[in-house]
């Protein structure tokens, strides 16, 4: 394996640590019933079924699970790089209603880092492939580690 090479394995395998370490003490994702489906250095995509308690008076999924569901992605995307991360702001574009039963999926992709401050687009699709949401997250660095950096 090659420099890149080994850096790039070892930034992934501490994306996971730092993932399953948040998921693990995430109790909202967890009662919401959202998977960590996948994390890479910048890069989280998560996965949640609506439920009939998740709909609202148009029987249709409530916008707070989907900015739930989009702004856990948001968070696990920033704290991939196993530096303590919360976010700044964000803001959602609704396009499309999500329905019961339906399988949301939100991919979180850094867009930009510099500093202190990220910038993250996540876009929230169902089972088809159609867009329900649109979110940006503005994500700010404090203070320490997601797990131990050297464990």
């Amino acid at each position: 394996m090659g420099d890149h090479a080994t850096v790039a394995a070892r930034a992934q395998a501490l994306a996971e640590r730092a993932g399953r370490a948040m998921y693990e003490r995430d109790p909202a994702s967890q009662t919401l019933g959202m998977a960590l489906d996948e994390i890479r250095p910048g890069y989280a995509r998560m996965s949640m079924t609506v439920r009939p308690d998740m709909l609202n008076g148009h029987a249709t999924c409530h916008g707070g699970f989907i900015f739930s569901l989009a702004d856990s992605a948001f968070a696990f995307a920033c704290n991939s790089h196993n530096q303590v991360t919360v976010g700044a702001g964000c803001s959602i574009d609704y396009l499309a209603p999500g329905r019961e039963g339906d399988r949301l999926t939100a991919e979180a992709v850094e867009v930009s880092l510099s500093g202190k401050t990220g910038i993250y687009d996540i876009k929230v699709s169902n089972q088809e492939g159609r867009t329900i949401a649109l979110f940006r997250g503005k994500s700010h660095r404090v203070t320490g580690h997601v797990v131990p950096p050297d464990a």
